[in-house]
């Protein structure tokens, strides 16, 4: 079946690819993988992660660009029409609006984290870092993150950035953005690559990342100081798999609905995949060789990009331009990711309120850029309980402030636990379940247009039992995990 997006069409398959791989490279690839991927047993982490990668990953993805292609609008449209083409329920616009809240509310937090990496690529071309201490460099990040002006305003900055790539379009603005954008990425990345390879801790950055250690993958010290086998390592990349490729936030979703007819699902969604993966491999051969060169901890997660790194800049020669390549990496894959999150909830005003891209992308940055601010004040430790209880004594006297349990917590990490640990796993079965069950096999072999009978039979059948198992595991740990917190 025939039909025409409203917003545009990409100019080939490649811009698709661009895009995609845009959306799915972003901070996490940059820290995060390589990170987990050293904690829990190199190579064998890289393993179990490019298997579920082929049984999770892939399906999803190819099911998601399947929907959005046929649908031609964005999720919550997409999967309204689709579902009365099969007759089914309109619970099944679920995953549409499950994604466009997710990316809405992810955004509203990322940009501030964004922000703060905007502000890094100046300081580490002034060079504030050179000859910093880890003490000194620890209290720039500290004195940055309690102003909360300071965060307002590069929070700002990367909200109207965002906004203008998106009110442009489909071609004028986020394909010309991502031409320009992922291809430097590339460039930045593979010169901190060379970099590394000329530094003393190369090789042991190899050995750190695909050296196999299956004992590191499936042995744990407990609290005691006991070692004891676990799972943590599968499921760490079983939720990765899902997560770092974008999927259940709509994003793959309505960038799908721009995709030409003749392009392939399989051959673009393998693409997409391999090129996240490998964006989270060479991470880490850039960033690894200078830590171990300059003998600092590689398991320092997300503080390895503001506290640790910050100091080896600040200690080697040509330090500044390192740091500065460093940081603007990071910038330009927050911000393909960010245009990708908010592109849905723009695309929807549009069609169903008749909006502008323009009045939608503004009126949307407004709200993502107001709800930011309670990011903020989690960046300058503001827990919930403190706001509930300025709320409460508006209207009655509170002699102690909330504490205990949620109002412990903070406006970010409440976020990230209905997102990451609901909305996109619970968006990203429903889609499964509906291509695999709800809709017709001959409406989905037409649109996913395998050339190989039997290789439209292995991922149907991949799509339609294995995959729902995995989804719902990363879904049941991930609650798990959020009550264990």
């Amino acid at each position: 079946m025939q039909r025409d997006s409203v917003h545009g069409i990409w100019s080939s398959q490649f811009a698709f690819i661009l895009a995609a791989t845009g959306s799915a490279v972003g901070l996490g690839n940059i820290w995060k993988f390589p990170y987990i991927t050293g904690e829990y047993g190199g190579g064998a982490f890289v393993l179990v992660y490019l298997l579920f990668v082929l049984i999770l990953g892939i399906p999803v993805m190819m099911a998601e660009i399947l929907l959005g292609r046929r649908g031609r609008r964005s999720p919550i449209n997409t999967m309204r029409m689709l579902a009365r083409e099969e007759r089914a329920t309109r619970l099944w616009c679920f995953p549409g609006y499950a994604g466009v809240l997710a990316g809405f509310l992810i955004l509203s937090y990322y940009s501030v984290v964004a922000g703060e990496v905007i502000a890094y690529v100046f300081r580490a071309a002034a060079g504030v870092f050179e000859n910093q201490t880890p003490d000194g460099v620890r209290s720039i990040l500290y004195s940055f993150q309690g102003n909360a002006e300071n965060l307002l305003g590069w929070h700002t900055i990367f909200v109207v950035m965002t906004m203008l790539v998106v009110a442009r379009g489909v071609r004028s603005g986020l394909e010309k953005a991502v031409r320009f954008l992922m291809p430097l990425l590339v460039i930045l990345l593979l010169m901190l690559v060379f970099y590394g390879m000329t530094s003393s801790g190369f090789d042991r950055a190899v050995r750190f990342l695909f050296q196999p250690d299956f004992n590191k993958l499936f042995y744990r010290a407990n609290e005691s100081g006991s070692v004891v086998f676990t799972l943590e390592g599968v499921w760490v990349a079983l939720g990765h798999a899902f997560f770092t490729l974008s999927l259940g936030m709509g994003a793959i979703m309505v960038y799908g609905a721009y995709l030409h007819r003749d392009a392939s699902i399989g051959r673009a969604a393998l693409t997409v995949a391999l090129a996240d993966t490998s964006v989270g491999l060479l991470a880490g051969l850039a960033i690894f060789p200078i830590v171990f060169s300059n003998n600092m901890a590689p398991n320092a997660g997300p503080g390895l990009i503001f506290e640790t790194l910050p100091v080896v800049f600040g200690a080697i020669p040509g330090g500044a331009l390192v740091g500065t390549m460093f940081f603007a990496l990071l910038l330009f894959a927050a911000w393909t990711s960010a245009i990708s999150l908010i592109e849905p909830a723009v695309a929807w005003l549009v069609e169903s309120r008749r909006w502008s891209r323009a009045r939608a992308a503004t009126v949307l940055g407004m709200l993502v850029w107001m709800l930011g601010i309670a990011s903020i004040f989690s960046a300058t430790g503001v827990t919930l309980g403190d706001i509930a209880t300025r709320i409460v004594s508006l209207f009655v006297v509170v002699e102690h402030p909330l504490r205990g349990g949620i109002y412990d917590s903070n406006w970010f990490m409440l976020i990230d636990t209905l997102t990451t640990r609901i909305l996109l796993p619970l968006g990203g079965l429903t889609v499964v379940l509906f291509v695999g069950w709800r809709m017709r096999i001959m409406a989905v072999r037409d649109e996913a247009g395998f050339a190989s009978r039997r290789l439209f039979r292995l991922w149907y059948l991949t799509l339609r039992y294995l995959t729902p198992l995995a989804v719902l595991a990363v879904f049941i740990v991930g609650i798990i995990e959020g009550f264990l917190r």
